[in-house]
């Protein structure tokens, strides 16, 4: 009767393990991340290397805003422009 106790708590904990590490997981996936920076994006988008983004290399918000961000309208987003644009609205997760 002993060994069946024993096996019966070995499996639950390693059920509660497996669960606290499953949640543990999901909370780092959701944590916010930083916004990336002007150098960032002319790294991952900047499809002909001119040190310029135009609204052709671009996709998501940025693609979607161009022409509020494009200030001066000369058909790129300069790093000012980028850094003036207006933040994305939504709900953030507090944090403790």
């Amino acid at each position: 009767m002993k060994k069946k106790n024993r096996k019966t708590l070995i499996a639950m904990a390693i059920v509660c393990f497996a669960f606290v590490s499953s949640v543990n997981a999901q909370s780092r996936d959701r944590e916010q991340k930083e916004p990336p920076t002007y150098a960032e994006l002319l790294e991952k988008m900047d499809e002909n290397e001119d040190g310029k983004l135009e609204e052709s290399e671009l996709k998501g918000p940025l693609k979607e805003h161009f022409s509020e961000i494009d200030s001066n309208e000369d058909g790129y987003i300069s790093e000012k422009e980028f850094e003036n644009a207006p933040k994305p609205k939504g709900k953030r997760p507090q944090r403790d």
